[in-house]
């Protein structure tokens, strides 16, 4: 057998590498993305106070912090009692999640998705990133930059810090908005609604006019999970589950996440640190699933926003309104929901609720909760049982990444097999496995963890290198 190993992946967040084991006739034997960076957290908050988890808890990244802030403190609305939140507390809540999803999304696809789409798969590495497409294309990369300016500074009025705040606390917020703040907003949301449209104008012409070449480019039929409103509407911050299969069948919909261990499960694998979802009634085999931008719109009956159900509409037209399974359509998704982001941030900052006084509730007390909602890169569950004195019992992350795990070893294998077998294998080619795996953005730092104790292996060496002695754990 032969080996070929991408590593580190490049352009996604975090350390994760590919292998692929060849035979002697250069046919793909197996293909894997391992993730080989694990982040502790669900064990090192345990013993901490409550109401220190949602700013804990958002140090797992820096590029999806408000995610894990709000999830965190959606289920420490719980415990207090709190989670009927005032109506100033949800909508600037709902600002701060919009402000992350916009930033985030327009982080991927403008830094780390168009040097691919601009210059080719295959083309001269020192050309195809960000600082080429800054050369080749400036309006563009500062186009990008702007985008991503505007949703972290929602995230600082907010939150209080564009990175790790502390906006979201139990039972509510600590602070609302200005009207100075609003309206410093309101001046630059034309322009922001005015590049989304040519973001997704971007995303969509480029996946029409390479059509046939990306329709099988790491694609298959799979399942498909996120959160819906009562009436099956989008909604990123709250709701209920709701899966599909590749057909658009039904698996379960409207499930109270409070429950979601009756639905969904995880397995481990000897080599990932990152765990396998799946829906329990398919069991491993079958009841993988996809989360994220795909995902949502595939599931969801429409967009509450009029753009973006008017590009939804047009998106699920491509495969006759059943759902999209093909993986690089993520991008297209992707910049739906940045147009929608931006049309709710509007919508929002018109809202005079968000001057209100009223910040926080709490009522009866509870000792376990779980709380969810959808972060930019898919569903996110944090799970926390809270003991009598008020510490951190248990915690459990399914990261949004996690959930996608099976489906990106799948992309990954499914492109090697269509493009390494039987060839010379050049830089470019092995791109193309790069490319599969960032149509799903993973955010590899959040998505780590583990089932019991960690491995530890200890190898001993002279100085030529000859192994004296090793020991493992156990």
């Amino acid at each position: 057998m032969k080996k070929v190993v991408i590593e580190p992946v490049t352009r996604v967040e975090g350390h994760g590498k590919v292998t692929i084991l060849l035979d002697e006739e250069n046919r793909v034997r197996q293909a894997r993305m391992h993730i080989v960076e694990f982040r502790g957290f669900e064990r090192f908050i345990q013993g901490r106070p409550y109401w220190e988890v949602p700013v804990l808890v958002q140090r797992l990244c820096g590029i999806c912090p408000v995610s894990h802030h709000l999830a965190a403190a959606k289920a420490m609305d719980r415990i207090v009692g709190g989670e009927n939140l005032t109506p100033t507390a949800e909508k600037m809540r709902r600002l701060m999640h919009q402000g992350q999803t916009f930033q985030s999304h327009a982080l991927h696809f403008f830094h780390l998705v168009s040097p691919d789409l601009l210059f080719g798969f295959d083309a001269d590495p020192a050309v195809r990133n960000v600082i080429g497409v800054a050369r080749k294309y400036p309006d563009l990369a500062v186009q990008g930059v702007m985008m991503r300016k505007f949703g972290q500074e929602i995230i600082k009025a907010t939150a209080g810090k564009k990175i790790h705040g502390t906006g979201a606390i139990p039972g509510g917020i600590n602070k609302n908005l200005s009207i100075a703040e609003r309206d410093g907003f309101l001046k630059d949301i034309d322009q922001i609604l005015d590049w989304s449209r040519g973001a997704l104008k971007i995303a969509s012409d480029y996946t029409l006019e390479h059509l046939e070449i990306l329709k099988p480019f790491g694609s298959f039929d799979s399942n498909h999970l996120s959160l819906v409103r009562a009436d099956g509407a989008m909604d990123l911050y709250h709701g209920n589950l709701r899966a599909i299969d590749a057909a658009g069948g039904v698996i379960f919909d409207q499930v109270d996440y409070q429950e979601y261990l009756d639905y969904i499960a995880e397995e481990v694998k000897p080599w990932s640190y990152m765990k396998f979802p799946f829906i329990k009634s398919l069991g491993p085999e079958d009841g993988w699933y996809r989360v994220g931008p795909l995902a949502r719109v595939n599931a969801c009956n429409s967009i509450p926003t009029p753009e973006a159900e008017k590009a939804r509409r047009a998106f699920m037209a491509l495969t006759g309104g059943k759902p999209n399974n093909i993986t690089m359509c993520y991008h297209w998704a992707r910049m739906i929901e940045l147009l929608h982001a931006a049309e709710r941030i509007r919508e929002l900052l018109n809202d005079p609720d968000l001057q209100g006084p009223d910040l926080v509730t709490q009522g009866a007390r509870r000792e376990e909760t779980v709380g969810l909602l959808e972060a930019p890169r898919g569903t996110l569950f944090h799970h926390y049982r809270v003991n009598k004195n008020d510490q951190v019992a248990m915690a459990n992350l399914i990261v949004s990444t996690t959930n996608n795990n099976t489906p990106m070893n799948r992309a990954v294998e499914r492109v090697a097999r269509e493009y390494l077998e039987g060839v010379e294998i050049t830089e470019g080619l092995l791109n193309h496995i790069e490319v599969a795996i960032r149509a799903y953005d993973p955010c590899l730092s959040c998505a780590t963890h583990a089932m019991g104790r960690m491995p530890l292996i200890v190898t001993l060496e002279d100085a030529a290198g000859r192994v004296i002695d090793r020991r493992a754990r156990g």
